[in-house]
């Protein structure tokens, strides 16, 4: 027991550079103090000694505003960040080295009894106010952006963010996982979903068919010229280029004005 509880505080150093000492730990981290509770009430539910599971975990929700069903397996080195509003159904099944943010919830979306809750693979992350629903199941590695709603299972490695959460990048090879590696050092994981860099799935399609334009644009013009050479007469009039920059710069324009308007903004009024 004790080495489990060495081996919880050390993942916790190694998650939160808020962390300075172990005591500290011990005494404030009400994700721990939920998971550690958790444990003695699992225990007793395996046991059948049912009522007394969920009135440990309805004591453990009341202290430390963390939810965990007593019959939810939950894996090694589990970390739950603040902690505040997270809920985990009854058949959810986490793997090793998992972190959850606050508000996230691993959820049922059938009243029918069995598998109804989601399975997490090893180093899941799950970003603030996400939410993970139905018996699906997030691969190894997978992360799930802040305010997401998942409903399918996401493969190894994926990164899946929005209503419903769409996947925006699978890294699959030792150097693209080397290079996210780098990545996650250098800027982390934004469970908070703040960040300027945040991968939005439609903004990527449509950047995706802006480039497609601009290609067969070029192809077009390409083709009039080796027309024109043949002795044809077409495409005299240039078409307007199209220049993703200019969307760039005008999301900076109103990125501007959003900033000017909340700094604007009197609380006293």
């Amino acid at each position: 027991m004790f080495s489990r509880i060495r081996e919880d505080i050390r993942s916790v150093f190694d998650r939160d550079p808020a962390a300075r000492n172990s005591f500290e730990v011990l005494t404030n981290y009400p994700g721990m103090h939920a998971i550690w509770i958790h444990r003695v009430s699992h225990k007793l539910w395996k046991a059948d000694w049912k009522l007394m599971a969920r009135l440990l975990s309805t004591f453990s929700r009341w202290l430390t505003g963390v939810e965990i069903h007593p019959g939810a397996t939950l894996g090694r080195r589990f970390f739950i960040d603040h902690g505040m509003g997270v809920v985990i159904g009854e058949t959810a099944d986490i793997g090793e080295d998992c972190t959850l943010y606050h508000g996230v919830t691993l959820g049922g979306t059938s009243w029918n009894a069995g598998k109804r809750h989601p399975t997490l693979g090893n180093n899941v992350v799950i970003g603030a106010g996400a939410k993970v629903l139905g018996p699906i199941t997030i691969g190894h590695g997978g992360k799930v952006g802040s305010n997401s709603v998942v409903v399918k299972d996401l493969p190894d490695n994926a990164t899946a963010v929005g209503i419903p959460a769409r996947i925006v990048n699978i890294k699959k090879s030792e150097a693209e996982m080397s290079e996210r590696e780098k990545t996650a050092q250098k800027f982390g994981f934004d469970a908070y979903a703040v960040s300027g860099d945040n991968p939005d799935p439609v903004a990527k399609a449509i950047g995706r068919l802006l480039d497609h334009m601009h290609l067969m644009d070029t192809k077009v013009e390409d083709l009039c010229k080796e027309v024109n050479q043949l002795g044809g007469n077409v495409c005299q009039q240039s078409l307007p280029e199209l220049r993703v920059g200019e969307f760039v710069e005008d999301e900076k324009e109103a990125a501007k004005r959003r900033e000017s308007i909340v700094t604007a903004f009197d609380p006293e009024i």
